[in-house]
């Protein structure tokens, strides 16, 4: 299956509820029109309730969700993802874009029902799309031997990703199967603010290292989502458009890959 995704996302992980209605408020006042929540972040509620009062058309707004907890049966499942739905669009005829598996590492029988839930909110109407996160070519594999074959390849594959954590073996997976990137974790949560390679290419743009980023991950193909609760870099980290990181700056940071030891998060893409 596809679905057309913006190409820059906006992140809401680690965001208070109490933050995030404003985080989420000044993303969309910044052009932002793709927001990335999850059950797990508690946080979806908040988001609708932004994107509501923003008055832009929900159909302007293309909003990803994820299911963590795989536990009770199908049904369990299904019921807190429809209240998932209902939290970020309580309109008769709400929906979400976008709804992954949060995570692989819930283990083989949970992420299993995970996905089979996800197959019914999508028969349903309930999302228009439904992909998965931090999935390996392993679990990418595993899926395809249970998922309808109407909705496999997945819509979407989320995973860390920047210049000091690649994943080129998932990357190539998906390239030959059009399962598009989504990038989390493309500012490295500001650990690699000040390397050398980064600065040095900041400068000679005149922007700052986190839009230059921003900009890698989208020149590589991926569909990258910074995260700020700071309006500030919110809207500084949207604009990337209008100019472009060369070749060779491009080879010279992908030449800072450190592949599985440069991740920053759980990076759950080899666990069974």
């Amino acid at each position: 299956m596809s679905i057309e995704i913006p190409p820059l996302g906006f992140g809401v992980y680690d965001s208070p509820p109490n933050v995030t209605h404003a985080s989420v408020s000044h993303a969309l006042a910044a052009g932002y029109r793709h927001i990335d929540t999850a059950q797990y972040y508690e946080n979806e509620a908040q988001v609708g309730n932004a994107i509501r009062e923003s008055g832009i058309p929900r159909h302007e707004i293309f909003v990803t969700t994820k299911a963590l907890d795989g536990s009770g049966t199908v049904d369990d499942i299904l019921t807190r993802m429809r209240k998932s739905v209902a939290d970020i669009d309580p309109s008769p005829n709400g929906y979400v874009d976008l709804f992954l598996v949060h995570s692989p590492s819930v283990g083989k029988e949970d992420r299993k029902r995970i996905w089979l839930a996800l197959e019914r909110l999508h028969e349903l109407s309930l999302t228009r799309a439904i992909g998965v996160s931090n999935y390996g070519v392993k679990h990418l594999d595993e899926l395809q031997t249970y998922a309808a074959p109407h909705l496999f390849p997945p819509a979407a594959n989320q995973i860390e990703l920047h210049p000091w954590c690649q994943q080129r073996p998932i990357k190539a997976y998906c390239h030959e199967r059009s399962i598009p990137l989504l990038a989390y974790c493309p500012l490295v949560r500001a650990q690699r603010a000040s390397d050398p390679v980064l600065t040095r290419i900041a400068t000679a743009h005149n922007v700052s290292w986190a839009q230059v980023l921003v900009r890698w991950a989208l020149q590589k193909g991926f569909v990258p989502l910074p995260k700020s609760d700071t309006k500030e870099r919110i809207v500084g980290n949207a604009a990337v458009w209008g100019w472009s990181l060369t070749g060779e700056e491009m080879e010279d940071l992908d030449g800072l890959d450190e592949r599985g030891e440069g991740a920053i998060g759980p990076n759950p893409v080899e666990c069974d």
